[in-house]
């Protein structure tokens, strides 16, 4: 009886002890540190194996406990990919709900004013969202662009509104487009919608047309003035003669972006190229923001025909030809007028965006040509 006595008070003394071990587990952190960093659960991986890494970076106490204690909670198969902000001062509960959220760390993935499909799918390559063949694909993808926009057109160019957004590594990329363009529709309904009955324009229109005004921009306040330039060129039949169309024209034939444009390429016959076609393009060139959109559809009343770059972000605008070739001379054909000087330059200054950072060579124009 005495040695019964002894075995169970044994056994109520390490049953205590492990109680109370098992409440320090769950209430007390690994350290005081709340220095965070990220911890990725890639797919494949098991519970058994994150409790582990967790154990080996300090994060809890014992991977064993840690799985007993999913085990309690039914979280045990609860796992979901993704990255995760963690910290060593988290008690072991706060960590197992954070890696079974399935929230993971969003990203800054930004799309800037006057990029286009070329810049934005390298991008996201770039940025480690997905591959940029993988992104190309989905804004192509007819049968998802006609249920996003309803409309049969050949690709989401200049729908992918420009904005920062927050993406996670494991984002599913039709949500991720899908909440570009909703974001899209949104301003678009909100801004240029009402005006565009006004000017007669379908929304495809205006969006091509705001795109060629995002990429000829290099002050924001010019935007309604070379919209009235375009409209004034449209309705008199003459050709809109907009290099950045060109530059377009020739990336979708070559499958590749060129800051170079030459006498050839004005004269190349793509169905982007405005000095070889009349009217709008077929479609959009690059994403405008929403004073880009407002300018299409409502430009500023003018005569003017032609402008051409100071050199400095900013636009000589002439009502006709012998003014125009003046200025042209003076800013252009003057290479004193433009050593060392790019309208990029202050649309950088202006915006305080690093356009060379978000993606590489954006193309756009430095001259108008008549």
């Amino acid at each position: 009886m005495k040695v019964l006595s002894i075995f169970i008070i044994c056994i109520v003394a390490a049953a205590a002890a492990a109680w109370l071990m098992w409440q320090q587990f769950l209430n007390t952190s690994p350290s005081g540190s709340a220095e965070g960093f990220i911890y990725e659960v890639k797919p494949g991986k098991n519970l058994h194996q994150v409790a582990r890494e967790l154990e080996n970076l300090g994060v809890v106490k014992g991977a064993t406990w840690f799985l007993v204690m999913a085990k309690i909670s039914g979280q045990s198969n609860g796992l979901k990919v993704g990255e995760y902000q963690l910290s060593r001062n988290l008690r072991p509960m706060e960590v197992l709900q954070i890696i079974t959220s399935g929230k993971s760390v969003g990203r800054n993935f930004t799309i800037a004013e006057g990029l286009n499909l070329f810049e934005i799918s390298a991008a996201f390559e770039e940025h480690g969202f997905g591959t940029r063949t993988e992104f190309w694909k989905t804004v192509h993808d007819r049968a998802f662009i006609k249920e996003l926009l309803g409309e049969n057109i050949f690709s989401l160019e200049g729908y992918l509104y420009p904005e920062t957004y927050q993406i996670t590594r494991y984002s599913d990329l039709r949500s991720i487009v899908r909440g570009m363009v909703e974001r899209f529709l949104a301003v678009y309904r909100r801004s240029a919608e009402p005006l565009a009955t006004k000017v007669k324009m379908s929304r495809h229109q205006v969006v091509t047309l705001a795109s060629i005004i995002e990429k000829e921009t290099g002050a924001p306040e010019e935007r309604p003035v070379i919209s009235s330039v375009f409209h004034n060129r449209l309705a008199k039949g003459m050709m809109l003669q907009t290099d950045p169309t060109v530059l377009y024209g020739k990336a979708v034939v070559e499958g590749h972006l060129s800051m170079n444009i030459t006498r050839a390429d004005l004269n190349r016959p793509t169905e982007y190229n405005t000095y070889t076609r009349t009217g709008l393009p077929p479609g959009p060139i690059a994403s405008p923001g929403e004073a880009a959109l407002v300018a299409a559809v409502q430009p500023v009343p003018s005569d003017y025909l032609y402008f051409v770059s100071r050199n400095n972000g900013t636009h000589i605008f002439s009502k006709d030809l012998a003014s125009h070739t003046k200025a042209v001379n003076s800013f252009q054909v003057n290479a004193e007028a433009r050593k060392g000087k790019s309208w990029r330059d202050l649309k950088k200054a202006r915006a305080g965006v690093n356009l060379q950072k978000v993606a590489p060579n954006p193309p756009s124009s430095e001259k108008w040509v008549k």
